[in-house]
């Protein structure tokens, strides 16, 4: 053990001694003039560069102009952000030494900037939009700078230099009023146009090089391409966490992660894109081509989407952007709501001979209760009707109306909206059924009166049938019965003559006394009975014609909702007496 130890020893006492001994090797530049290496990138002639801005940092670009270069351009695109950049000439007092010392531990423009001289400011710019400087070359620039800066976070910029006068070409061309102009808004269609630009109308037929691509969104305008393919990268993303977020929950997630690792493992062979026109696939063109005018359909009602066009150069992969429109579709159309008024009879009729047909009421009930009768009779056999009471977006009730009187109780709410609903037809056509008046398609028989007093539906006879007495039969008179209810109300009853050959002996159960003729009333009566199964009335109707058949119809009048009719009763009179 002491060997080695003393050998360790010696050996680092040498090295000391030699350490010492050794010379010195210093560095071509002192320590207080070494300044930090940038990132130095030289900015071709002809040639898009695309340059990644960190947030707060400055990148800079250099470049020369050749000697007798009559003019000069930069271009400079912004992707989706605003940016800042300026561009500067820098003439040198000196020209710099071109020693080893100086190339390997700097680099050319490191040293330009380090060395002493003067530098102007030719251009500034701050916005997201594309901005291009032209002018001559600077008097005596020794080399030019472009300095470009992002404050608010991440994002990327292109720069085009171009040597000469004119445009580069490189780019298209935009007309001299870039706006996107509407021309028509529906309720799922925009119809939009703008002015061509001269990139497209200088070009023959055959060349296909330039074309337009509209997008539509319902977030805001790009000012570049650039910026809409970003945008819909970061929502693609989106989607796609959270489709990963839902495929991880599961009650096994140890499978299935094995499960995709297993498939990721086999993944499928993807061929490279084979043109430079596959860069544009991934754009979803409501509009793509060289017409200037467009319709972007299968929009949603009620909503606002903006529009914008960029002109696109597959040659050489630039675009351009036109100014951007902004536009609202229109609302879904609203059916018509009809006020109701105080103890109106109204026919409601659906002429529409669709499967389905609407109408919307409102009716408003006076009085401090806020309480109403509604009262319906469907007057289309096999007819099916939907009415729907609501209040303040709340259903209220819902129920199927047909040829029986249906009372709805209406309490609580100071408006009510009535939704009448025809959903079809189950046996008989419109031209046969009886029951309609007119030749109406469809029709439903509606009042609504306020009830201030009452606090229910009011009651209705037990049944709707007619009785005549065979022994009480005369010549020139028959008696008839009918049930009544326990309040007080008003019965009329009509009479129609049948004549010669005539067998019908119905009448149409909407047809209320409003519609009969006064030479076919008969009589009017009052009638109450407070016990339900004795209101029984009767009444004898005089003045008849031997041997001749009448149809008698008994309405029950009311304060309150639509006359009630009893099933029509045929009685013939006798010949003989």
């Amino acid at each position: 053990m002491a060997v080695p130890s003393l050998s360790w020893c010696i050996g680092a006492a040498l090295a000391l001694f030699c350490g010492s001994s050794w010379p010195q090797a210093h560095s071509a530049l002192a320590p207080e003039n070494e300044v930090p290496l940038r990132p130095t990138t030289w900015l071709p002639e002809g040639k898009i560069t695309s340059v990644t801005l960190p947030k707060g940092r400055t990148r800079r670009l250099y470049f020369t102009l050749k000697k007798k270069a009559p003019a000069m351009s930069v271009t400079v695109s912004p992707c989706d952000l605003p940016i800042e950049w300026s561009l500067a000439a820098r003439t040198l007092k000196d020209k710099p030494l071109k020693s080893l010392q100086w190339s390997t531990k700097k680099s050319m423009p490191e040293v330009w900037w380090r060395g002493p001289g003067t530098e102007e400011k030719l251009h500034s710019f701050a916005g997201n939009s594309v901005d291009t400087y032209r002018g001559p070359p600077y008097p005596h620039a020794s080399i030019y700078i472009v300095r470009l800066r992002s404050k608010q976070q991440n994002t990327r910029a292109t720069v085009y230099l171009h040597e000469g006068p004119g445009p580069s070409g490189a780019f298209p061309l935009l007309p001299a009023d870039p706006r996107v102009h509407t021309l028509g808004v529906g309720m799922t269609s925009v119809t939009l146009s703008w002015a061509p630009s001269a990139s497209i109308t200088s070009l023959p037929h055959t060349q296909k090089g330039y074309e337009y691509c509209v997008l539509a969104n319902a977030q805001q305008n790009y000012p570049s391409l650039c910026a809409a393919r970003q945008s819909m990268s970061k929502d693609k993303d989106q989607k796609q966490e959270k489709k990963e977020r839902r495929r991880r929950v599961t009650a096994w997630p140890i499978l299935k992660e094995w499960w995709w690792q297993q498939w990721d493992s086999y993944p499928e062979p993807r061929s490279p894109p084979s043109a430079a026109t596959d860069e544009y696939a991934d754009l979803q063109c409501a509009c793509q081509g060289m017409e200037n005018v467009c319709t972007v359909s299968e929009l949603l009602p009620e909503t606002q989407y903006y529009f914008d066009v960029f002109l696109i150069d597959r040659l050489n992969g630039t675009s351009v952007a036109y100014k951007g429109a902004f536009a609202r579709t229109h609302e879904e159309a609203r059916a018509a709501i009809t006020t109701l008024r105080e103890g109106e009879l109204r026919w409601v009729t659906f002429n529409d001979r669709s499967y389905k047909s609407e109408q919307f009421f409102i009716f408003r009930p006076r009085g401090l209760q806020q309480s109403g009768l509604l009262t319906l009779q469907s007057c289309g056999s096999g007819e099916k009707v939907k009415v729907t009471v609501s209040s303040k977006g709340q259903v209220l009730t819902s129920q199927a109306v047909g040829g029986d009187l249906a009372h709805i109780w209406l309490q609580g709410s100071p408006s009510y909206l009535i939704h009448l609903e025809r959903e079809g037809s189950s046996h008989t056509s419109a031209a046969t059924d009886p029951a309609l008046p007119g030749g109406l398609t469809a029709s439903v028989k509606m009042q609504t009166s306020s009830a201030y007093h009452r606090r229910g539906v009011p009651s209705l006879p037990s049944t709707l049938q007619i009785k005549s007495f065979n022994r009480l039969r005369g010549c020139n008179s028959v008696t008839l019965a009918w049930m009544g209810t326990e309040e007080r109300s008003l019965y009329c009853v009509y009479r129609r003559k049948l004549g010669t050959g005539e067998t019908e002996a119905t009448t149409a159960p909407c047809l209320g006394p409003e519609s009969r003729s006064d030479t076919e009333r008969v009589l009017c009566k009052y009638f109450q009975e407070l016990n339900p199964r004795r209101a029984v009335t009767t009444a004898v109707i005089g003045g008849l014609e031997p041997g001749m058949a009448y149809v008698f119809d008994v309405y029950l009048m009311r304060r309150w909702g639509i006359p009630i009719k009893y099933s029509s009763k045929m009685v013939k009179t006798r010949k003989d007496c």
